[in-house]
């Protein structure tokens, strides 16, 4: 069985640069590929545990492998430019130069996309929440001061600036109190997401702190939490020294009359294989949690129909509910792992055609871009001009959920801001 928790949040020792040399798979790969590894993690965040490197990574499939390419920073994720200067100052030693050479390709990362910190930081009597952010109408996001790490980094993750260790780029709070006086001034709010990071990687006791004094907000409908943790490190709920308390409190949330939706992220279907997940996901739902599934589709993990369509299916058989396909942000190592639109639409029908009604609960592909969460419908052909059919299935503005508009096709472009309108028009409706 796996290290037992250590820490004052319950983490294990985690694997990451400094310890990575000590698992036996890993010192099996050829030199040139860890000194690869190593520069890139320079930049891009690397940690993981036991548990993924044992139970989930194919290490005869390395580098290909799709959880080795979700955990391990690769060369490719970094251009060739600035490859070459972090290796340069890592090989010569100069520290000052390698910290330059980081900040800088850091900076040019786009480490909060779509607003995050400009736009969707909410404010009570004139004064900005941090940790806090309210892009619609009636769901808040909340990121505490505990749970702003993971059990394990995806190389993909949109939320990469909060674990490089900038105070600049991270944003969190520690005060429940803030988020409990915001809610109560707009009754609006039905939902709030706890994210981060995991949240699920504090000790229950402090998990508590942040949960228990939502219960007492009546207008609040829907407690949900964002995270990894069942595909990352399911014995958090199974055999983690507070594995039965997280589930007593979870069990709090349903007897208070709100719903806990616990928003999974499941990559790749092997996530879903071991018997420590399976447990893990029985105890959860036995506590009246509803558990949904989301990902994003990821060039090198998961971009192949079948590959979601399996997916689906066992989180179906699992009693999950397939929730979301997303489109990989405009963030962090996008190149390496985008998916143009048009290919991603495909991907989705295809995936979708597979499956049955009971895993056609699932949205996408989707784009979560500055004005909303943008769905690519499918394509067609209107008045002569092969066009994108979009949607809003969330918006800054409500009224434009559910409205749908046309871009120009293109196999090429891969994010909103690529897309031009379609018949004729000079901007999409959205844009003012």
């Amino acid at each position: 069985m796996y290290p037992t928790p250590v820490d004052a949040y319950g983490r294990y020792e985690p694997v990451t640069l400094k310890n990575i040399h000590r698992h036996p798979a890993y010192r099996r790969l050829p030199e040139s590929l860890r000194r690869e590894l190593e520069v890139a993690a320079q930049v891009l965040p690397f940690r993981t545990n036991p548990y993924v490197l044992d139970e989930l990574i194919d290490w005869d499939r390395a580098p290909e492998d799709p959880i080795f390419q979700l955990v391990f920073p690769q060369r490719g994720m970094l251009d060739s430019e600035t490859y070459a200067r972090v290796e340069a100052a890592l090989t010569s030693g100069d520290r000052e130069a390698l910290v330059e050479a980081v900040w800088n390709a850091r900076r040019a990362m786009n480490p909060h996309p779509a607003g995050q910190l400009t736009h969707n930081v909410p404010e009570l009597d004139g004064r900005k929440l941090d940790g806090l952010q309210h892009k619609y109408a009636e769901t808040v996001l909340f990121f505490p001061a505990g749970g702003q790490t993971c059990h394990a980094y995806c190389t993909y993750c949109f939320r990469w600036a909060q674990f490089v260790g900038d105070r600049e780029l991270k944003f969190e709070s520690s005060q429940v109190d803030d988020l409990v006086r915001y809610l109560r001034a707009h009754p609006e709010v039905t939902d709030v997401l706890v994210t981060g990071g995991d949240p699920m990687v504090m000790k229950t006791r402090l998990l508590a702190r942040y949960l228990e004094p939502l219960l007492e907000v009546e207008t609040l409908r829907t407690i949900r939490i964002g995270s990894k943790s069942l595909a990352y490190w399911p014995m958090r709920f199974t055999t983690d020294p507070d594995a039965a308390e997280v589930l007593r409190l979870f069990e709090r949330v349903a007897a208070a009359g709100k719903q806990l939706a616990f928003m999974a992220h499941f990559s790749h279907p092997r996530e879903l294989e071991t018997e420590q997940v399976q447990a893990a996901i029985q105890n959860l739902l036995a506590t009246g949690a509803v558990v949904r599934t989301q990902a994003p589709l990821i060039r090198h993990v998961n971009d192949d129909a079948d590959v979601w369509a399996e997916k689906w299916r066992r989180e179906v058989r699992l009693g999950l509910i397939p929730y979301y396909m997303f489109v990989e942000r405009d963030t962090g190592p996008k190149r390496y792992f985008e998916v143009p639109l048009a290919e991603a639409q495909r991907i989705f029908a295809d995936a979708y055609r597979q499956v049955s009604g009971l895993a056609r609960t699932v949205r996408g592909p989707s784009m979560s871009a500055f004005p909303g969460k943008v769905r690519v419908v499918g394509t067609a052909e209107v008045a002569g001009e092969k066009v994108f059919v979009l949607e809003f299935l969330q918006a800054r503005d409500p009224a434009w959920v559910g409205r749908p508009f046309f871009a120009k096709f293109s196999e090429e472009a891969t994010w909103l801001d690529e897309l031009e309108p379609a018949l004729g028009e000079k901007r999409f409706f959205f844009e003012g």
